[in-house]
């Protein structure tokens, strides 16, 4: 195993990450010797095996912190931020900021009552979307990127298809792409690279709760040429090769990562 970023004061800050891709994308960060934040929130009795999961990252010889909290409020963003400055110390920098929040409404358009409604949008769209615009600007602000920082954030097929109950995160996803070129152009001076991995079906906690998941399975699995479901470990490659140094000309990117998936 290569450790290239072993000793370089390398960190990447993994927003959402207590599980599916995020919890993968840190796993494999740390094996290659990049030191870990985590930023997630769960219910106190989930705590346990979340920590315990957590060893798996801490086996891999680097340094680790964790906070369980809300990495989408304004306020504790600020609180959390002060605290990754003291973990960081002077020489510690951010070289992957990787946004992995999924917190998003699930409600029908139509029926008689849990109806989707426009405060939803406003909530799923902050979660999942603005709160990459929001993290890269308190990262930049008080300058805890690396010289040549990498954005990373998770969208999915339904940014161009329409599934049911879906509408307020596939105008987060949306939004996330489109943040994500606006990002990559206006940061380039500062070396900062923000790119975008579309992943195709994957069977974490929160595609679980999409209605309907089973047919969106059985189609990725028809469609797909390898005739298998994408997992939390191909998307970690990617996060894993997008923050090499060879990775450095790629960027304002939405980078398929299915098995070609999308192709038929």
């Amino acid at each position: 195993m290569v450790e290239e970023f072993k000793d370089q004061n390398y960190w990447a800050l993994v927003l959402g990450g207590s599980s599916g891709l995020g919890y993968a994308s840190a796993k494999k960060l740390a094996k290659h010797g990049m030191n870990i934040i985590i930023i997630h929130r769960d219910r106190r009795s989930e705590i346990p095996d979340i920590e315990e999961a957590f060893n798996e990252i801490r086996q891999s010889g680097v340094k680790f912190e964790s906070f369980n909290a809300d990495a989408v409020k304004k306020e504790s963003r600020k609180e959390l931020v002060e605290n990754i400055r003291t973990i960081l110390g002077e020489n510690g920098r951010i070289r992957t900021l990787l946004h992995s929040i999924a917190k998003g409404n699930l409600k029908p358009m139509y029926g008689e009552e849990n109806l989707l409604e426009n405060i939803d949008f406003q909530l799923t769209i902050d979660a999942m979307a603005l709160s990459l615009y929001d993290w890269t600007q308190e990262i930049f602000q008080n300058n805890l990127f690396a010289k040549d920082a990498r954005v990373i954030s998770f969208t999915s097929d339904g940014n161009k298809k329409a599934w049911k109950n879906y509408a307020a995160v596939s105008a987060a996803k949306v939004t996330l792409e489109s943040l994500t070129r606006s990002m990559a152009l206006e940061f380039a001076k500062f070396g900062i690279r923000a790119n975008c991995i579309q992943a195709g079906i994957t069977v974490t906690r929160s595609f679980q709760m999409i209605p309907g998941n089973e047919t969106l399975r059985v189609h990725a699995l028809k469609h797909n040429p390898f005739r298998r479901l994408t997992v939390p470990d191909d998307v970690a490659n990617a996060v894993y090769l997008l923050s090499k140094d060879e990775a450095s000309w790629i960027t304002g990117t939405i980078i398929p990562v299915n098995g070609g998936e999308h192709l038929m």
